[in-house]
């Protein structure tokens, strides 16, 4: 199969395996508590690339391990915990449009702490990105009274956590290997997710009761294709095309999100879809200034 065709099956692959994970998320709150959720995730992760890449853990440098725990702790382990706290509150769907704001912030962020400039377009992006999710925010709010939707702010810091660990990834840990740093962040938060398990209640859960095994069953295909796997397609998807295709995953996923939200029950209106259409805008100018630049470059 050449590149070309390649590049377009990781894409889809990877937005099903990601737009999905919000449901699973959703599905494994059935039976376990959101800190539950978190650490169970990160110790089933953590298994599963160990045994794909426990090597190379030791081609990190010293140096780089300080820049490889904060990209653990901003890009995984609070997103997780986070997200799992979100769901309680909100629907999935919107969980999965939201985060569609994580290449806007990775924009402003990267202006704020790392001096990476942007233009009007970009600026533009971003406030449209804010705008759509201040309408999915109040018009769920109205649609269902009875689901908290001050919640939708811990899915707008997960957001912000991603962005921060994007510019981290691309300024401070560039050099290594992609595997070689997913392996390392969970390496980093095993313990800690252990500690988490420990005093959640998490150890002593009854694997007899029903609900409890289907939720351990979804969050281990959570972790196994949400976090293991789709980090490697992700990174073959980089390494075949550029970092501008890679990203336009972000348009697919909420697409796929919504899609597990309707079967799921969950209620949308055609403001809750101009509040993904808004969003998606800003997603699209701030991605087309790259690919402007790419071009004339």
């Amino acid at each position: 199969m050449q590149n070309n065709t390649k590049k377009w099956v990781y894409l889809f692959i990877l937005a099903l395996i990601w737009g999905t994970s919000y449901i699973l998320i959703k599905k494994g709150l059935v039976g376990l508590s959101p800190l539950q959720l978190g650490a169970f995730r990160i110790v089933f992760t953590t298994i599963f690339l160990f045994l794909m890449g426990f090597r190379t853990l030791f081609k990190i440098p010293k140096d780089k391990w300080p820049w490889v725990a904060l990209s653990a702790l901003l890009g995984t382990f609070l997103p997780v915990f986070l997200f799992a706290y979100a769901e309680t509150q909100i629907d999935s769907s919107i969980a999965s449009i939201l985060n569609s704001l994580v290449p806007l912030f990775t924009i402003f962020l990267g202006y704020l702490v790392f001096k990476i400039p942007f233009n009007g377009n970009q600026v533009l992006g971003v406030l449209l990105g804010l705008l759509g999710a201040g309408i999915l925010i109040f018009q769920g709010a109205e649609v269902n009274p009875e689901q908290n939707y001050m919640f939708s702010g811990l899915v707008v810091i997960a957001a912000l956590c991603y962005a921060g660990n994007a510019n981290i990834l691309k300024s401070k840990l560039q050099e290594l290997s992609s595997l070689g740093i997913a392996v390392g962040n969970f390496a980093v938060m095993l313990i800690p997710a252990i500690f988490v398990l420990y005093f959640s209640g998490g150890m002593s859960v009854d694997i007899d009761d029903p609900v409890i095994t289907e939720s351990l069953i979804y969050i281990t295909l959570l972790a196994f294709f949400g976090t293991a796997l789709a980090k490697i397609l992700f990174n073959k998807l980089v390494q075949i095309s550029s970092a501008v295709f890679s990203t336009s995953v972000t348009y697919l996923i909420p697409i796929v999100g919504i899609f597990w939200g309707l079967l799921d029950g969950e209620r949308l209106t055609l403001i809750h879809l101009l509040g993904a259409f808004v969003i998606l805008t800003g997603v699209y100018l701030v991605n087309a200034n790259r690919k402007q630049k790419k071009t004339d470059g």
